[in-house]
């Protein structure tokens, strides 16, 4: 559930809309960053939005450390920590959000949360590698031990990556378009058109794309795409 439409709308407005949407269906929130059309939502409205009951889960993707700080501080103060599942959607801090173990005292109460799981434009492509990520970073979330800097350095290249693949030098205009080259190079799509025919890669971002395949083919599942490809195809 995206607030974008009620750009101009205050706290109350929005939650007397998100709580009669929930009086029908299970609410997942949405926090989408404004360069692609969100709205900055204040801590105070997350946390008065984890006391309606339906609310099962958010993905958090404001692509800024303080405000996702707010969404998850905001639901370990409601005390509902265990009922609400964190996602993140942030391209540029994927491997640090589902490795960090958030802390945060309420109530007297020390309440640890993690970001369980990733709702990503970068998922889209390279799909087998996102899936052997997740399972990486889970395994070392869960160990408790330290962090390696292995991962430090994957988070980095997994940010440089994506601020090619969704255009960021541009003001992410080519994101959409980003994902369908990745796509086309792979054989999966005959082109990189979208609905809007306005849409398309913005100057030197294919270039870039080549680069960052170049750079991090660990990061890329060409070989995975191939073998399957005429079967998906079919």
């Amino acid at each position: 559930m995206s607030l974008a439409a009620l750009a101009d709308a205050d706290d109350n407005t929005l939650l007397d809309h998100c709580r009669r949407i929930a009086d029908v269906i299970p609410l997942l929130g949405f926090y989408l960053q404004p360069a692609v059309g969100g709205r900055v939502l204040s801590y105070d409205f997350w946390r008065r939005f984890a006391e309606i009951d339906t609310v099962v889960a958010i993905k958090i993707a404001p692509f800024n450390r303080y405000r996702t700080i707010d969404v998850v501080r905001a639901i370990a103060e409601s005390g509902r920590a265990s009922d609400i599942l964190l996602y993140t959607g942030n391209d540029d801090n994927i491997v640090l959000d589902l490795l960090t173990r958030f802390r945060f005292r309420a109530n007297g109460w020390l309440t640890e949360l993690r970001i369980v799981g990733g709702l990503l434009g970068h998922w889209a492509v390279w799909t087998s590698k996102a899936v052997e990520l997740l399972r990486q970073t889970r395994s070392i979330a869960e160990s408790g031990q330290p962090i390696p800097a292995c991962m430090l350095t994957l988070a980095a290249e997994i940010t440089d990556s994506n601020a090619t693949l969704f255009d960021v030098a541009h003001n992410f205009a080519g994101g959409i378009p980003g994902i369908h080259e990745i796509l086309r190079r792979q054989g999966l799509l005959e082109g990189t058109w979208c609905l809007n025919p306005h849409e398309h890669l913005s100057p030197g971002q294919a270039e870039e794309l080549g680069r960052v395949c170049q750079a991090y083919p660990h990061l890329t599942d060409d070989d995975f795409v191939a073998t399957h490809r005429d079967e998906w195809l079919r």
